[in-house]
């Protein structure tokens, strides 16, 4: 599948073709997205809850979400790769924003960042594109702010924060950014958001009116345990068959059943 780029965004949008994002932390993971017509890899700060078992994003490092992204670009070289800015490493200063924005490009070869605001990241935007770095802007429910939220929480639900939304959607679209993940806003909103904007929409429980969607790999695998997102839907159940797997390998290994002659030297 050829690559695409960022200019094939908006290309996309205009030709009402969806686009279809997941998230992947590793090279094996990414190999098979890359090879089941995955448009973008995103490196997601979710890693953090998914494979390291935090209880939120707020820990990831520059250094940490660096060695994942390392990772997923060897296993999907051909692929598009969006690095998830994690907290507070943008945040604080525009020169250290642009530094670590620029150490995702040149150090683990994304193809661009992602980070999390409305209108007061849109200064941050307009510098980081005009350096030559394509962001990738989110807003809706930011699990970066989960803590000032006050937990995960639907957003854009009064006709206040949807308006307030929407003007700051169009901010960040003029403010360069090349694409919107809209996350957990109702769907009414997310369809006016896109037919507003030029750029496209990811929505992740955002409605299928978005431009196109994201998900979780943990959450479309059957990977992340017993609690499914009310945005997810698991299409395979791949914990339950690897939990089946290894329990016949340790029964088999008991039983002196393996190695057996074909698995020895």
């Amino acid at each position: 599948m050829k690559k695409i780029s960022v200019s094939t965004f908006a290309k996309r949008k205009a030709a009402n073709e969806k686009l279809v994002m997941v998230t992947s932390y590793d090279a094996p993971a990414a190999r098979i997205a890359a090879s089941a017509g995955i448009d973008i890899l995103l490196v997601g700060d979710s890693v953090a809850m998914t494979v390291l078992g935090l209880a939120s994003t707020i820990p990831m490092t520059m250094d940490e979400m660096l060695h994942h992204t390392k990772a997923v670009r060897r296993g999907a070289p051909d692929s598009f790769v969006v690095f998830d800015m994690p907290f507070m490493s943008y945040q604080a200063d525009t020169a250290e924003a642009l530094r670590n924005a620029a150490r995702a490009l040149k150090e683990a070869d994304a193809d661009a960042v992602k980070l999390e605001g409305g209108a007061e990241v849109a200064p941050l935007i307009r510098q980081l594109v005009s350096s030559g770095i394509p962001v990738m802007a989110h807003m809706g429910l930011m699990p970066q702010h989960v803590q000032a939220l006050g937990g995960y929480k639907v957003q854009g639900k009064t006709e206040e924060d949807a308006a307030r939304l929407l003007a700051e959607a169009k901010i960040i679209e003029e403010a360069g950014a090349f694409a919107l993940v809209l996350e957990c806003i109702p769907a009414s909103l997310g369809k006016k958001i896109t037919e507003s904007l030029r750029i496209p929409t990811i929505g992740i429980g955002s409605g299928a009116d978005c431009s196109g969607q994201v998900q979780v790999l943990h959450d479309v695998l059957g990977l992340g345990g017993d609690f499914l997102p009310r945005h997810a839907k698991r299409y395979a159940e791949l914990g339950k068959i690897a939990e089946n797997a290894l329990k016949q390998y340790a029964d088999e290994v008991k039983a002196g059943v393996f190695p057996g002659d074909a698995n020895s030297f």
